[in-house]
């Protein structure tokens, strides 16, 4: 089975189309969010990919921004573009309760108060250290790892396709 993650922004969003069977990374990046749209509603991205699973943004009791707004536009639009009833948000510090799928600092690192680089080593970790250099996970250009040419925000997007593939039961369940 295929998912197609998303970490969302208000200009751009990184994604990854993920085997949930083999935690293959068959496709990533990082582009701007009308180029993913179009990329999505075309097919490129998609393949066959099962479902759409999105980092919803939410507020933990700070003030939130303009861009906040905007990259919440932009999830709705890349729901339209996938297809609504496809599509799970899956949030980084708390459980989304209707589809009960774990957040992704408590799936990946057991804490709420996971950071970036928490969720970017919990990654790593998963991974099998195959490639050269100083992180094998990824690797050099000239003995690459499975991660290899995972960057920035992506990580963000491969770790909600790892935690939708292990928490939600809809994966297995065929839902």
């Amino acid at each position: 089975m295929h998912i197609l993650a998303i970490d969302p922004g208000n200009v751009e969003s990184a994604y990854v189309v993920y085997e949930t069977q083999t935690r293959e990374l068959l496709k990533f990046g990082k582009v701007l969010n009308e180029e993913l749209v179009d990329l999505i509603e075309q097919g490129e991205v998609v393949y066959d990919c099962d479902y759409l699973a999105i980092e919803m943004p939410a507020c933990y009791g700070m003030a939130v921004g303009q861009t906040v707004f905007d990259t919440c536009r932009w999830v709705g639009i890349f729901q339209q573009a996938f297809y609504r009833e496809g599509t799970k948000l899956v949030y980084r510090k708390s459980q989304n309760k209707v589809d009960n799928i774990e957040s992704v600092t408590m799936h990946l690192c057991h804490s709420t108060r996971a950071k970036d680089k928490n969720v970017r080593q919990a990654i790593l970790d998963l991974y099998p250290a195959t490639g050269g250099g100083k992180c094998p996970q990824v690797g050099t250009k000239g003995q690459p790892g499975p991660l290899y040419g995972v960057s920035a925000d992506v990580w963000a997007a491969l770790g909600v396709a790892i935690t939708i593939t292990e928490t939600w039961k809809g994966i297995t369940d065929g839902r």
